[in-house]
């Protein structure tokens, strides 16, 4: 007999829990103190089961024989209900658990497991771009909810202000984050963010790192000496220049990595950017890698003797930051200097590097020294030995020849400057039309040697010291800065009167008291520079 809704309003406590029934296995259930409960009856699998629908009278009858309905048909379709309706209330869960913002955090502290610190590194890039583009887009909703088309309006955002390299970098992160939720996140099915490439707008052209040809050194290396910022930033190039490194090693370096009695600045591998990324695929340690071996010519260890003298207690790197002391130059700097210079587009930091490759290619310096120099991991290489320990007294000489070849640059001498080698290999027999009668043939040595060596006297003696440029020329300033800076170490100036703002003709002396505690004696005197 079907209930009625007079009929559940009666029901009463009797002090026994009760059960009055309605059809197709729907009952309210009556407990002891009163409480009363709808129940349907089922058989699943040969077995009776039971499922709660809700309380009266939060649920009334119709309602309860609604929800007993709808779980007659999943029956009929073959679904246990009471599993579907927990399925439910499990995806309900796991939707408010897994929202966009929180699978995101999950995932940037997984990838930071792989990832080094630092302010222009990924993992300092890419919370800055979904803070500012994604989150306030997609934060707050469900993965499961996530399509591709709202992917694609977040990127069509990006790439409308012209921020392409941006957007390519977005779309990367976000396939990178979706298969990281296929597999954290029970029962996503799908990575909406496959293939969102085939529609993004091309990059423009873009010329990276550009580097500058021998003829065009000259005009460089005279705007860096007249150069008017720092003395730290003019030396920082001039030193980029002189060694190859990358702007990261330089703006690391700490004194203790020079050793200047062996003229050599060792950097760990730690701090060596391709020598990271290999330690990360093949998962060693740094002490299972050999360090950066860079050796220095005069001309650079010239310069990192007076920047050691320049060093302050608090100062922890030899390239300070201007307000702080602790910290080391921004990577900005060298590159906004080449700009101030006039070389905007033209030449950049680590462009420098190409610049110096190219050359000592040119020159006719074998490329695996110039490698080794430049610190590249040979691809080809099966063993973990790597050439930038390699080579050490061949660079060491060929870096003295191309801070050599820098002064004629800058003295224009540009013919001598860029003169090729002379490659012989010693061992190996001429070619017949190359031998003459008056030239012995070389006998074949067991295994060639190869020689570089200079074409006589068509090659200048950039050895010698006359061909040698001062590390760096003083910048103009006015004449009071010269009296501060200057009387503050003992020194004396004297200038021509007409001469108030600059200083070209500026001489200095220093004075000593003598001994005995007489007059002072002028213990040295000397033109500022050259």
């Amino acid at each position: 007999m079907a209930l009625s809704d007079l009929a559940v309003r009666q029901a009463k406590a009797t002090g026994k829990a009760y059960t009055l029934p309605d059809l197709d296995g729907l009952s309210l259930a009556v407990t002891a103190a009163g409480g009363r409960t709808w129940h349907f009856r089922y058989y699943w699998a040969g077995k009776q089961k039971r499922m709660s629908l809700g309380t009266y009278p939060e649920v009334t009858l119709r309602e309860a024989r609604s929800l007993r309905d709808e779980a007659r048909a999943l029956l009929a379709k073959g679904t246990n209900p009471r599993v579907h309706r927990k399925q439910k209330r499990t995806a309900v869960r796991l939707a408010d658990e897994n929202t966009f913002e929180a699978v995101y955090r999950k995932w940037l502290k997984h990838r930071g497991l792989s990832l080094k610190e630092g302010r222009q590194t990924t993992l300092s890039i890419l919370p800055r771009i979904f803070d500012k583009d994604v989150l306030p887009a997609l934060g707050k909703r469900s993965v499961y909810e996530i399509k591709r088309p709202d992917l694609l309006e977040v990127i069509a955002k990006i790439e409308k202000r012209k921020a392409l390299s941006v957007a390519e970098k977005v779309r990367t992160w976000f396939n990178q984050l979706f298969r990281y939720a296929l597999v954290i996140v029970p029962g996503l099915e799908q990575n909406p963010a496959s293939d969102l490439d085939v529609v993004a707008l091309p990059l423009p052209p873009v010329n990276h790192n550009p580097f500058l040809r021998m003829a065009e050194l000259p005009k460089l290396l005279q705007r860096l000496r007249s150069y008017r910022g720092r003395r730290q930033t003019q030396l920082g190039l001039r030193l980029l220049l002189l060694t190859g490194v990358r702007t990261g090693e330089l703006r690391q370096a700490t004194p203790d990595q020079f050793d200047l009695d062996r003229g050599l600045w060792i950097i760990p591998p730690d701090v060596v950017k391709q020598l990271q990324l290999d330690m990360r695929k093949k998962r060693q340690q740094p002490k299972d890698i050999p360090p950066y071996i860079v050796p220095l010519s005069i001309q650079a260890m010239e310069i990192v003797r007076h920047l050691l003298d320049e060093f302050k207690p608090a100062q922890r790197h030899l390239f300070r930051h201007d307000s702080d002391l602790k910290k080391r130059i921004s990577e900005n700097t060298l590159n906004g200097a080449l700009k101030r210079m006039g070389y905007q587009e033209r030449l950049t930091g680590h462009g420098i590097r190409g610049t110096m490759s190219t050359a000592l290619n040119e020159i006719g310096y074998p490329k695996v020294w110039v490698d080794a120099q430049l610190s590249h991991v040979d691809p080809n290489k099966v063993s973990a030995t790597y050439n930038h320990a390699e080579y050490v007294e061949q660079r060491r000489r060929m870096m003295q020849d191309w801070a050599d070849r820098l002064d004629l640059f800058e003295q224009n001498q540009v013919e001598a400057a860029s003169m090729p080698l002379t490659v012989h290999l010693e061992g190996v027999p001429a070619f017949p039309n190359e031998q003459t009668a008056s030239a012995p043939s070389t006998p074949v040595a067991a295994s060639p040697i190869l020689l570089v060596t200079k074409p006589g006297d068509a090659m200048p003696l950039v050895s010698a010291a006359a061909h040698r440029c001062r590390r760096f020329r003083p910048l103009d300033r006015p004449r009071r800065w010269c009296l501060r800076t200057f009387s503050a170490r003992g020194w004396s100036c004297s200038m021509s009167s007409r001469r108030r703002t600059t200083f070209p003709s500026l001489r200095l002396r220093r004075w000593r008291a003598s001994p005995a505690g007489g007059s002072a004696t002028r213990s040295r005197r000397a033109t500022c520079w050259r």
